[in-house]
């Protein structure tokens, strides 16, 4: 009865048509597209650092007094650490589907403050960075120097100064976290027995380093009030924090007074290299030094578009990468994306030239095969879509 009603009317059969493709098309572009639905609860994670420290005081002094605060924050399910001998440590808080991302991370950091004043002071200085992520990585973009120029420190920390911002404000993109060698960092390496020889401890060879390597304001000179013939004020620029090996090694430890007012200078205890913050994780591509970047997309953005707009954005900043330095996308999950899509519009034909096929080998007549067949795939179409 219901089909007859459209058969003899099918100007109406065909304008409910194409109101459903219509209503699907629009449907279309509005939904995010990614490999897998979004299903996965989202996670936000605190990651510190305590230099020098092992596992077991990461575990007794950063990760006891952060997890006795962010434990049981709204919204939780649960909660895993992981604490290196490196003195890295990594908190991942898992929240129930549907949770505002946003308003978790607030929650954490909230947490996470309150435990701050229980944490060394090197914790501390080094600062808790807590920011939502997402669990699986949208891309990897790498960097690596086939003539083998640069070393991955090079490419990690040149990814960290001229790429990772670049990339972090493309739309859609969560965060962006680059892997490799590390930053670089100045490593002073003691020698145990001349620390020993000199009446010093590593703790005292620290503090003045610290004292010694800091940004300081010196003032200025003929600031008001002034005598008279002071016509003019001079701000002082003084070197302050060191930037070179060098200068590292002159700095002044102590003067012996036991050998005639010696003067003992960082270097007589040890040396001083320009290296790698850690050394702790390394990355290649196929066996040779290389750095590699993560790309982590919003869970409602569209995988293909955020993926395009960085192959965009890598391809306008390979134009002024330094000589000899080349970056490549070794890994994309939109290709699997693509290849679903793709499949989606064959099954889509196959399927519109079987239903002409069947609906002609039962009506025996083209004219009356038009419009069921008309109304049948634009409304296949429109419920797919």
């Amino acid at each position: 009865m219901i089909s007859r009603f459209f058969i003899e009317r099918p100007v109406l059969a065909n304008v409910l048509a194409l109101v459903m493709v219509l209503i699907g098309v629009v449907s279309l572009l509005g939904l995010p597209v990614a490999q897998y639905p979004n299903v996965v609860p989202p996670t936000v994670q605190v990651t510190t650092r305590y230099p020098g420290a092992s596992a077991r005081t990461v575990i007794d002094t950063v990760a006891l007094p952060i997890e006795q605060q962010v434990n049981g924050v709204e919204g939780m399910l649960y909660m895993q650490s992981t604490s290196a001998s490196d003195g890295t440590y990594t908190l991942t808080v898992t929240f129930a589907i549907g949770t505002n991302a946003d308003q978790a991370q607030v929650l954490v950091q909230n947490r996470v403050a309150i435990a701050m004043s229980s944490l060394p002071q090197a914790v501390q200085v080094q600062g808790v960075t807590t920011q939502k992520k997402s669990t699986a990585i949208l891309q990897f973009v790498t960097l690596s120097s086939p003539d083998g120029r640069y070393d991955s420190l090079f490419l990690a920390n040149y990814g960290v100064i001229s790429l990772q911002s670049e990339l972090a404000r493309l739309p859609g993109v969560g965060s962006v976290t680059v892997f490799g060698a590390g930053q670089y960092a100045m490593r002073i390496w003691l020698d145990p027995d001349l620390v020993q020889a000199r009446g010093l401890t590593p703790s005292d060879i620290i503090s003045i380093v610290q004292q010694q390597s800091q940004e300081v304001t010196a003032g200025a000179v003929g600031m008001p009030p002034m005598p008279k013939g002071q016509d003019f004020q001079y701000t002082l620029n003084i070197h302050g924090r060191l930037n070179s090996a060098p200068d590292f090694e002159a700095i002044i430890l102590k003067a012996d007074a036991q050998d005639g007012g010696r003067i003992i200078r960082l270097r007589d205890v040890g040396r001083v290299e320009l290296g790698a913050q850690t050394y702790s994780q390394s990355f290649t591509l196929n066996g040779q030094p290389a750095a590699g970047i993560g790309i982590y997309q919003l869970p409602e953005a569209n995988a293909i578009t955020v993926a395009s707009a960085v192959r965009a954005r890598m391809a306008t900043l390979a134009k002024s990468f330094p000589p000899g330095l080349v970056s490549t996308i070794p890994f994309d999950t939109t290709g699997f994306v693509e290849a679903s899509i793709h499949e989606v519009y064959v099954t889509l034909f196959e399927a519109g030239i079987l239903v002409l096929i069947v609906i002609m080998v039962f009506l025996q007549d083209w004219r009356a095969m038009l419009v069921p067949a008309t109304t049948w795939d634009m409304a296949r179409v429109s419920a797919v879509t």
